[in-house]
């Protein structure tokens, strides 16, 4: 997969291709299917997919502080849209001048004249140019314009109960609420996999080394999407070695047992004996265990801790070795 910044790479040689655009956080299943049809459209008429995404996030361009938090970085935004077979991932830098630019003005500088679009798809919410003035159907007009046709697909959603008939359509604001509520388990279902958290480990207090749990604490990217204070249990890779994943139970909050004010991601991985400090890793939750609890002393947490161990193990039951090493520093 060619990964591009902006459009001024473009080969000279750059024909006709297919196109989707959008932020794409979270690469949901919604985003996973219009980018499947992208693809398959492109394959379709023997032409290249391209991906046409933003950096930063729009809203913190028009409306500073308001930046979202981020369900995916755009390297492993990158990672999942190659796996999907995407053959240019093509990242826009989002700009006050861009986002002034008119409908017809984005469509003919960035879709004809530089991409030369033979097809767009997007979801059928899409909006586009200064003001959001632009949609789907605006699209199709200009395409026929243009040159290009111009597709609006509706994006997956889950249906609810018999009681509830309404259903929920898989949104990166929907991902965001059941992260935001320590609901892991209904945001994996909505991506499809279960949320990442990515950072690197940086020193801590080295209280956990002293209880005799030792943990990789992970200092995360200005606006991660962090779940909700409390325990889970996840599996700990780092980018050195992908394909090796670990158990981990993880600590999301302030430690309140010793008055914490600061707000830590705390990783506990079993079965190993390794200092992981400076190293970029990732942490994907699988399951919420329990909430954040004050002990009366730290005897009580210990035995708290040796429960969710033994929680973590159930949960993720084909990872790692038996047994658990408390020697890590």
């Amino acid at each position: 997969m060619l990964r591009w910044r902006g459009l001024g790479d473009l080969p000279g040689s750059w024909g006709r291709c297919v196109v989707t655009i959008g932020v794409f956080d979270g690469v949901h299943r919604g985003h996973q299917e219009l980018i499947s049809r992208t693809v398959a459209a492109a394959a379709e008429r023997g032409l290249p997919s391209v991906m046409l995404t933003f950096d930063p996030h729009p809203s913190e361009v028009l409306r500073p502080g308001s930046h979202p938090a981020q369900l995916t970085t755009l390297r492993r935004k990158a990672e999942i849209v190659e796996g999907l077979g995407v053959d240019v991932f093509c990242v826009l830098p989002f700009t006050l001048e861009l986002s002034r630019l008119q409908p017809e003005e984005f469509v003919h500088e960035v879709l004809v004249d530089r991409l030369h679009a033979a097809a767009v798809i997007v979801g059928d919410n899409f909006t586009f140019g200064a003001k959001a003035a632009g949609d789907v159907a605006l699209l199709r007009t200009l395409g026929r314009r243009f040159g290009f046709a111009a597709y609006g697909a509706e994006l997956q959603g889950k249906e609810l109960s018999e009681e509830d008939q309404s259903a929920i359509t898989f949104s990166s604001t929907y991902v965001r609420s059941c992260i935001d509520a320590g609901d892991v388990v209904a945001a994996a279902e909505a991506l499809g996999r279960p949320h990442r958290l990515e950072g690197i480990v940086v020193r801590g207090v080295g209280r956990g080394h002293d209880l005799g749990y030792p943990t990789a604490n992970l200092s995360t990217p200005r606006f991660a999407a962090v779940p909700a204070d409390g325990v889970y249990s996840a599996w700990f890779t780092r980018s050195a070695d992908p394909g090796r994943r670990l158990r981990a139970a993880v600590s999301v909050g302030t430690n309140p047992t010793f008055s914490g004010r600061e707000r830590t991601v705390e990783a506990f991985v079993l079965d190993v004996d390794e200092d992981f400090y400076g190293q970029h890793v990732a942490i994907d939750f699988v399951t919420r265990l329990r909430d954040q609890v004050r002990f009366a002393d730290s005897a009580g947490l210990v035995a708290q801790i040796d429960e969710d161990v033994v929680a973590t193990r159930k949960a993720l039951p084909e990872g790692g070795e038996e047994g658990i090493s408390r020697s890590r520093t």
